[in-house]
């Protein structure tokens, strides 16, 4: 069976402008608010944006250093319990901006049941993170936890269709991760032919969340911040950042120089060395992952991620501000004066080119 439709990715749409009562930037509120009903973190009150749970992205440290600008973090599923709970007992404002995340196994239960005792009910929000949520045993899994922990906020995923966002929801999920191969470093598309345009899974699971009253965080897919908007516009609760948030010192990893002969020369004629520092960056089912965290790559299974190297950004604070600034401008340019309101003043136009890329590799 083939769908008919068109499925559309970020790459094929365009907000439209519209008449706009904003006369600065810094008249946009980026603040937004998602009820969780009778959950311990019954509000969310920051920037929709996560950090996702990923080697080089998830750490405390990023934790700790987005939370100051009011953004969220899933912490990767490879901290000890004894680092989760000695992390949420520093302070109670970690837990309103921080999820633990664990995955399927009986181990990773008891490792989050470990850390919630020692943490003292500290921690609000957890991921349960699997790259294919479409198998019967996530499910269950998620009603277990649920049933287990009826307080904590459950973010579950992935999926990209209605069908199984409402599946998840009645398992007990608060916030469903929509997106499946559509991250810098995933190459499950190319693997297994599976997947997803990233906006339209978007329109279609938030139709089938907001109906029964929960969320859903976009991930993967978002290069630039004009993605970001359009991910917000449309529809999505949250959106869910890996690549765009990678390369910072706060999400640790090695830096790496690298030695380029440049087309200058010095006085003496002698061609200049330019030196370049950089950090691995890879898919949580590379074969960097697996080796990292699992002993190695098994024989029935082949890598769904990519191992590259991204240019060192020493300053996590620049990224944040050239990220939000763009979510504020998106905002002026429809009208909306709170980051809320993106969904219903946005409109979108189909395209086949979103923007000039002539000097694209200069930067």
């Amino acid at each position: 069976m083939i769908s008919e439709d068109v499925k559309l990715d970020y790459d094929d749409v365009l907000i439209v402008p519209d008449k706009s009562p904003i006369a600065s930037r810094k008249q946009v509120d980026l603040e937004k608010r998602v009820a969780f009903g009778e959950r311990a973190g019954a509000e969310f009150i920051g920037v929709p944006i996560m950090a996702a749970n990923m080697d080089g992205v998830g750490t405390t440290a990023m934790a700790d250093a987005l939370r100051r600008h009011g953004i969220f973090t899933c912490l990767t599923k490879f901290h000890t319990a004894a680092e989760l709970a000695e992390f949420f007992n520093g302070t109670s404002e970690r837990g309103d901006f921080t999820a633990a995340t664990i995955g399927i196994s009986d181990e990773d239960l008891q490792k989050f049941v470990d850390a919630e005792n020692r943490a003292k009910g500290r921690i609000k929000y957890a991921c349960l993170d699997v790259a294919n949520g479409y198998t019967n045993r996530f499910l269950n899994r998620v009603k277990k936890f649920r049933a287990m922990f009826p307080k904590v906020v459950v973010i579950a995923g992935n999926v990209v269709t209605h069908e199984q966002t409402t599946r998840l929801i009645e398992a007990g999920a608060d916030i469903v991760k929509v997106g499946i191969g559509g991250g810098s470093v995933c190459e499950t598309r190319v693997k297994t032919g599976v997947g997803y345009p990233q906006f339209s899974a978007i329109q279609e699971c938030v139709h089938s969340a907001h109906r029964i009253g929960k969320a859903i965080v976009a991930d993967g897919g978002c290069t630039v911040p004009g993605d970001v908007a359009k991910a917000l516009a449309g529809g999505a609760d949250f959106v869910m950042l890996g690549g765009m948030l990678a390369g910072h010192p706060e999400g640790g990893g090695t830096v790496i120089s690298r030695f380029f002969h440049t087309d200058e020369v010095d006085e003496c004629g002698k061609p200049i060395i330019e030196k370049r520092e950089f950090v691995e960056f890879y898919g949580m089912s590379s074969k960097t992952a697996n080796e990292k965290h699992f002993g190695g790559l098994q024989n029935y299974r082949s890598s769904e991620g990519r191992t590259v190297l991204i240019p060192f950004r020493p300053s996590l604070d620049d990224t944040v501000v050239d990220l939000l600034g763009g979510l504020r401008s998106t905002c002026s340019y429809v009208g909306a004066e709170k980051i809320g309101q993106l969904p219903e003043k946005s409109s979108f136009v189909r395209c086949n080119n979103t923007h000039n890329k002539v000097f694209q590799d200069l930067d």
